[in-house]
Order: structure tokens, then sequence, then C-alpha cells
């Protein structure tokens, strides 16, 4: 079985961000992976319902993607919303679909607090990154799911290429 690739559909020039915007990732990679049906898409949080375009939202008090989940804070909108059942939904769709899809891998865009992998932005929404993942990127990471960040694309191609083609491969 070929190594399947769950990417954020941001990346995949989607217009799904909170903003309604895509930031697209150019790499011959991802065109490849695209021929060879190795991609699966998914907006986490589209897929727990929330619109397009929606408030921004930040994990609060510069707490982490685990932190949600354990309970431990939310993730809360600009505009005071606490959408943090969405983006704990968010998570576990992603996790089902990755599951689903044999995914071993996922490219993730980095800042976001579901997919961020290497930084989110500090809770209070002061544009300020710190050290951390989103909710979507703990959950995956947790369940054994290989998690790059949008900036780590050379290293992703590396790590395909010496995991692309096993056999029997289950999360």
């Amino acid at each position: 079985m070929t190594a399947r690739i769950l990417v954020s559909a941001c990346l995949m020039g989607h217009a799904v961000r909170y903003d309604g915007a895509s930031k697209p990732l150019i790499h011959p990679a991802i065109d490849r992976w695209r021929k060879e049906g190795r991609l699966v898409t998914i907006c986490p949080e589209m897929s727990a319902g929330l619109p397009v375009p929606r408030p921004s939202a930040e994990i609060e008090g510069g707490r982490t993607g685990a932190d949600v989940l354990a309970g431990r804070t939310r993730v809360l909108e600009k505009t005071g919303g606490d959408v943090t059942s969405e983006f704990r939904r968010a998570a576990e769709n992603a996790l089902a679909l990755a599951r689903e899809t044999n995914c071993r891998f996922a490219l993730l865009i980095d800042g976001s607090p579901s997919c961020g992998s290497r930084f989110i932005y500090d809770g209070r929404f002061s544009g300020e990154r710190i050290a951390g993942e989103g909710v979507t990127a703990a959950l995956l990471r947790a369940n054994g799911i290989e998690i790059y960040s949008d900036r780590e694309i050379e290293t992703l191609v590396a790590r395909v290429g010496d995991a692309g083609n096993e056999v029997g491969v289950s999360l």
C-alpha cells in the first residue's frame, strides 16, 4: 500500500480558511502525490460545521491543542465565542478520515488552532506566535500519525520516499 498523506484543504488551494482565503502550497511533490492518489484533503473546521468566513480563533492562555483535548483550556473566537467543542469534533473527524484512508502522514498549515504543528498563536489575538500545536495536530500525533508543517515539505518528501511503498501499514 502506498503511504497516504492527510493534507490541510487550504494548502490544496481551497478557500476554507477563517478569512475565506487559501494558502496553496506549490511544490512538485504535491502534484506527484495528487496524481498517485496519495493525498486526502480535509479542512477540520469545516468538517465540524464551522462556516467560511468565520471569526478568527485561538487557543486561550498560551496553551496548546493537547491542553484543549485534556479539557484544560478552550478555543475562543476573537468575538468571544467558545468553539472548543467544534475544534474537538474537527480533530476527531480528521483522525477518523486519516484512519479510514490509511494516512500515515499529515501535511498541515502552521499557525492554525487546528492544524498548527510547530507554532500557534498565543491566545490573545496579538499576532504573537508560540511553540505548540493545534487541536487536530495534537490528536493526530497522539495517534501515531507523523505531522509535518507546510514549511517542512522537503522533510516530508524524504520521509514519504523512505516509507512510500510499505505494505500492510495500519493505524
